[in-house]
């Protein structure tokens, strides 16, 4: 069950210019509603240790009661957006040519719980980086899409709706915008279309720089007869990881149950959205003021539904595949694992990832690490893309 368009080689995409554009009466909406706020009684550690805790959603709650989103969408609205049609599905994208010749297309796949404004502090630092003490030569057209059901890429105009269909629309897109070659960057959600447009390998494509590769033991004892004393950390990360992750059940299974809840609270929905704080362990650098933006984004957009009906999709198709081992990316691949993310553990990754070209980490960042340290991680894009 891998990726499928329907009839749509030989077809024209038009483009529309988009300007967000969310009225008073929204924003007075979502402040009456923050101000009738009813918490749950509070966990008796009131920490991360069962979920997101209250102390974490007071100091949000009344943060978000005074964030200037007249600033926020000033600010979004600062590079260009459009939307199109690919597929049935409307796909609204961000879209910011470089003024130096021949820069690299680029496509940026987001997260989940995110949308576009993840990379909003990388689009600068990628078209323009003589500006940030990097070289002409080093950079890139960006393109950076709402993925279907995610930010203004709204409403869901059919099901099925996996990563693997949503990495052949962006192929779609791109050379709908005249592009013959590209490369892609993703994280979480974006990892994983990075690694099926990999599958996918069109023709031009310049490989994927991602910051998960999602391979795990395959059952061979033989593997880890290869792993290193980090590599047993990174274990021990990817149990807990696997413990605290209650909302892959959630949306695998009852995505539109849950989607009413915070469809309706928007502290139910910053409360869901617990990933920024780098899966709930506290360790996140993101800052409150980029979660509440990425939030606000979601509340604006009602994205709650189809965001969450992602996991649907792609666990029904898992589910379909059977025990098939995973296939083989042989396209041009790197990753960059920073300290405080999901530890990709690279014996399992090249195992199914089989051009893994540039490997880096650092000890500062997680899971977000386009807003945590984007100068870093903007670095590292333009070295393995050089």
């Amino acid at each position: 069950m891998r990726f499928y368009l329907r009839d749509m080689e030989n077809t024209t995409l038009a483009f529309r210019p988009f300007t967000v554009s969310v009225s008073a009466a929204e924003v007075a909406d979502l402040h009456d509603r923050l101000a009738r706020t009813r918490l749950p009684q509070p966990s008796p550690t009131d920490d991360w240790d069962a979920g997101t805790p209250n102390s974490y959603l007071r100091e949000a709650v009344a943060a978000w009661r005074d964030f200037d989103w007249a600033a926020a969408q000033e600010r979004i609205n600062a590079v260009p957006h459009f939307t199109t049609e690919v597929d049935g599905q409307t796909i609204h994208f961000l879209h910011v040519r470089s003024a130096h010749e021949d820069a690299t297309p680029l496509l940026l796949a987001h997260t989940y719980p995110g949308s576009s404004v993840d990379y909003l502090d990388l689009i600068d630092q990628l078209v323009d980086p003589v500006a940030h003490g990097g070289r002409a030569e080093d950079a890139f057209d960006v393109v950076i899409p709402d993925a279907p059901g995610y930010g203004f890429s709204q409403p869901l105009s059919s099901a099925g709706w996996t990563t693997a269909r949503v990495a052949g629309a962006y192929d779609r897109l791109m050379r709908g915008l005249g592009y013959d070659s590209y490369g892609i960057h993703g994280s979480d959600n974006g990892a994983m279309v990075a690694r099926e447009l990999g599958l996918l390998e069109p023709e031009g494509f310049l490989g994927l720089h991602v910051l998960q590769l999602f391979s795990f033991p395959s059952g061979d004892p033989a593997e880890f007869e290869k792993l290193e004393p980090a590599d047993y950390a990174g274990l021990e990360h990817m149990q807990w990881f696997q413990s605290v992750g209650g909302y892959n059940a959630m949306n695998s299974s009852r995505p539109q149950t849950v989607s009413v809840g915070i469809s309706d609270s928007p502290v139910g929905l910053l409360a869901y959205s617990e990933l920024f704080n780098s899966f709930g362990n506290g360790t996140s650098l993101v800052p409150l003021e980029s979660i509440l933006l990425e939030v606000s984004v979601n509340w604006f957009a009602n994205a709650a539904s189809g965001m969450s009906r992602s996991y649907l999709e792609n666990a029904r198709a898992d589910a379909a595949d059977g025990e098939a081992a995973p296939p083989v990316n042989a396209a041009r691949t790197g990753v960059a694992v920073f300290a405080d993310d999901f530890q990709t553990i690279r014996v399992f990754a090249e195992r199914d990832n089989s051009n893994i070209v540039h490997w880096s980490r650092f000890d500062e960042g997680g899971h977000f690490a386009a807003l945590e340290r984007p100068e870093v991680l903007a670095a590292d894009i333009r070295t393995f893309f050089a």
